[in-house]
Parts: C-alpha cells; sequence; structure tokens
C-alpha cells in the first residue's frame, strides 16, 4: 500500500463560514506515512469563477452556499478513480453544482482538541516537486534521459516553480496508465479556468486596472517565452505532443498556480519542502470563521493570509468585496487607525451606522466627504505596538488623502452618473 499524507480537519486549520469569496472553482497505510508539515509561506486552494456573462466576471455578488437540494453528489467516476488507488473520504461527500465541485461535509463536525482526519490521499496520486535542487519527484514519473527533465532543469530555481509544476502536470497526462489522465477529466478547461494567463485583450482592458493589466501581459509573454523555447520545431514529438500550441500550456501553469500546496515532507531523516498538485484536496474552498462545521457546509482551507484583492487577480481570477486585508494604497506611508480618523470629521456611531455628528462640528469648519470616508474604512488599522496620529496631523494627512481620492476618480473617462447610465443599458 502506498503511503501518503494525512488531510486533518483541525480547530486550527479549518474554518467555517464566512466566506472570503463564493467562487470555485484520501488515504490508509500499511507502513508509515510520509509526514506532512503545513508551511505558512504558502497554502493556495483552485477556484472556479462564476461565469454567467464573461469568463472572467470582476464584479459579481458574494454567493450564498447551495443547500443540498441544489448540489448533486459528484459523478461516480470521480470517486472510483481514487478509491481504486486506496483514496479515502470520512465524513465528507464531493457534491456538484453550478459553480463545479465542492467538498462538503456528510455530517455535522464539531471542533475538537485534537486533529480529526476527513481525507486520505496516498502520495502516488499527487504530482509532487522538490522546490530546490536536485529536483526530485514523488513519485518519480520522469524516466532517465526523458527531455522533460532537461526542460524543467532549464528553469530559474527561485522564480519558476509553476513552470516546472505546469510540467510535471503535462508529462502524468503523456504518461499511459497514469492517474492525471482521467482526474483531468474533472479539471476546469481553458474557458472555465479562471487565470488571467488565459485571458483576452478584451478581458485584461475590462480589468481598469494598468499595473495589474501589466503584470499579466508580462507573465502571459513569460509562459510564451517558454513554450516557444522549448516546443520549438526541432522538439521531440514526445515533447511536442504535450503542448502543441501556447493556450495549452498556459492552461499548465494557471492550474499550477492555482492548485499549488507547498508542503514539507519528512522522509526519513530528509526534510523536503515541495510543490504539489493534490487531487481531491483540490476541491477545498476558502473560508475564515472558527466554528463547527454543519452538515452539507463547504469544507475549507485558507488561501494566502493577508493579501489584497490585487494579489487574489494576479494569481486566481477573482476578487471580494469583503477581503478583510483590502486596502487602498496611496503614495504616502501614514497609517491612520479608523476611529481617530473618523472622529476629526466629526464621523460617529457604530462601524455599520457612522454618521455626522452637526452638533459637535465647529462653525465653518464641517468638512465631511463621503470619498474620504470610504477609502477611511479601508484603510489598515494601527498595531498593538502604534501610537496614534493626533488629530491635527490627521487633519492634515485627510486633506493629502482626499487629493489623492480626487486625482484617482480624475484618470477615469466618465463620472458616475455616466457609469450608472451605462451600466442601464445592459
Amino acid at each position: 500500500m502506498a503511503s501518503g499524507i494525512f488531510l486533518h480537519y483541525s480547530p486550527h486549520c479549518f474554518l467555517s463560514h464566512f466566506k472570503l469569496c463564493s467562487f470555485n472553482n484520501g488515504f490508509p497505510h500499511a507502513r508509515k506515512p510520509y509526514s506532512v508539515f503545513s508551511s505558512p509561506e504558502n497554502i493556495h486552494r483552485p477556484i472556479k469563477a462564476l461565469a454567467e456573462t464573461s469568463s472572467f466576471p470582476l464584479f459579481q455578488e458574494p454567493q450564498i452556499d447551495k443547500t443540498p437540494s441544489e448540489m448533486n453528489l459528484a459523478d461516480p467516476d470521480f470517486y472510483k478513480i481514487g478509491y481504486v488507488r486506496s483514496f479515502r473520504a470520512y465524513g465528507v461527500e464531493f457534491r456538484e453544482g453550478p459553480d463545479g465541485f465542492g467538498v462538503f461535509a456528510s455530517k455535522d463536525i464539531e471542533p475538537l482538541r485534537r486533529a480529526r482526519m476527513i481525507m486520505e490521499i496516498p502520495l502516488e496520486l499527487m504530482l509532487t516537486i522538490s522546490k530546490r535542487l536536485p529536483w526530485m519527484f514523488f513519485p518519480d514519473i520522469v524516466p532517465v534521459g526523458h527531455p522533460i527533465f532537461d526542460i524543467i532543469n532549464s528553469t530559474d530555481p527561485k522564480t519558476d516553480w509553476d513552470l516546472r509544476l505546469a510540467c510535471l502536470l503535462l508529462h502524468s497526462f503523456d504518461q499511459d496508465d497514469n492517474f492525471w489522465q482521467l482526474y483531468g477529466d474533472f479539471l476546469p478547461s481553458p474557458d472555465d479556468c479562471t487565470s488571467f494567463l488565459l485571458a483576452t485583450e478584451e478581458d485584461l482592458l475590462e480589468l481598469q486596472d494598468q499595473s495589474l493589466e501589466l503584470t499579466m501581459r508580462d507573465q502571459q509573454h513569460r509562459c510564451l517565452e517558454f513554450w516557444e523555447k522549448n516546443w520549438h520545431s526541432a522538439a521531440p514529438l514526445k515533447i511536442k505532443r504535450m503542448a502543441r500550441d501556447p493556450k495549452t500550456f498556459m492552461w499548465a501553469v494557471g492550474i499550477a498556480q492555482t492548485r499549488c500546496i507547498n508542503l514539507q515532507l519528512r522522509i526519513g531523516a530528509l526534510i523536503q519542502d515541495a510543490n504539489m498538485l493534490i487531487p481531491y484536496a483540490g476541491k477545498l474552498k476558502t473560508l475564515l470563521l472558527l466554528s463547527s462545521i454543519q452538515c452539507f457546509k463547504l469544507m475549507t482551507l485558507n488561501y494566502m493570509s493577508g493579501q489584497q484583492n490585487h494579489m487574489y487577480m494576479q494569481r486566481f481570477g477573482f476578487s471580494s468585496a469583503v477581503n478583510p486585508w483590502d486596502a487602498i494604497c496611496f503614495s504616502g506611508d501614514s497609517r491612520i487607525h479608523l476611529d481617530t480618523f473618523l472622529s476629526v470629521f466629526n464621523i460617529t456611531g457604530l462601524p455599520e451606522e457612522y454618521y455626522f455628528n452637526s452638533q459637535l462640528s465647529k462653525e465653518g469648519d464641517s468638512f465631511v466627504d463621503g470619498a474620504v470616508i470610504a477609502a477611511a474604512r479601508t484603510l489598515p488599522t494601527w498595531s498593538d505596538g502604534d501610537v496614534p496620529m493626533i488629530p491635527s496631523t490627521e487633519r492634515k494627512a485627510a486633506k493629502e488623502l482626499q487629493e489623492q481620492c480626487q486625482n484617482f476618480l480624475a484618470k477615469y473617462p466618465t463620472t458616475a452618473k455616466q457609469d450608472q447610465k451605462i451600466l442601464g443599458n445592459f
């Protein structure tokens, strides 16, 4: 029986039920399994974006979890290809809805002091490559002398982890009787993949974010350049057939970026940092609060902690209006405490019920601006070790903040009323 890693439910790693976003996107052991340690550096999960009007919708409302009646159990073949290879699930099941597959609790799961196993996935079902030289594969599916190893070996060890993992994924599709030949049917197609590596010119222009647009163009050029270098006309047939066009390779890189999990593998006395594509676990989704998990609720892990929306857009192709780490980026280095910032403008009340207190305002000094208040809500708060600024300094900073808000708005060719009129025509 192949060794594997264990996916546990623990009150410290599984969270319920406030979702960062509403996008979608196992294993018994006969001998001692490899030990796996979660790396805080990067735990990424796949997302399948809602696609009602576009492959890359940017402004979708968060979607409420589907009820059991709206979700169908996954295709039996989805389970079969895993169970034949010793995949196991405990207290969870896969359900399929209009937004793709997801891992759902099949019974109520309460937080326990000890971690609870929810899935077992044999190592042989994963695609794993070490993060550092010399390259090591688990399982080692790259035959000695195969040209794909030379391609992987040509990558930059520090930056090209996604290119290496994409090569390994394409190689697995080309291997007879490889698990990923079957599991690949349950990965999103190039048209459904949310990665902006596959975005068209129109999709990138729709972002209305020049910085992100340029970043994604650079990433697309990076992948295209790598494909042209290694999938040229003189390349061996066994290489050509893996990615006959650049779109196929960009899709593989997108799958690697949105589904990679970084873990540490202990093999005897050797600890290896590894990039991994783990089937079934890739269907987990994201949420942030700690509580029990009720039956038919999504089982989830966290994405990149503490990242702003532009990073999620760059990596996964989605953003969220409820991302607690998102903030407007300003040129200055001011960090303004929200409550004292609002008090400068005589704004009081609870966070959800802010109002302008005219009784506190001085004659001729009722400076208040809705755009500034909206921006203030997104600003990061002071850390425990910081000391808030004095009101006079905050007032000066606020005026600078307002000027920058106005400069941002001036870059858009239309006004808010014109935007509403345009939206009303659709």
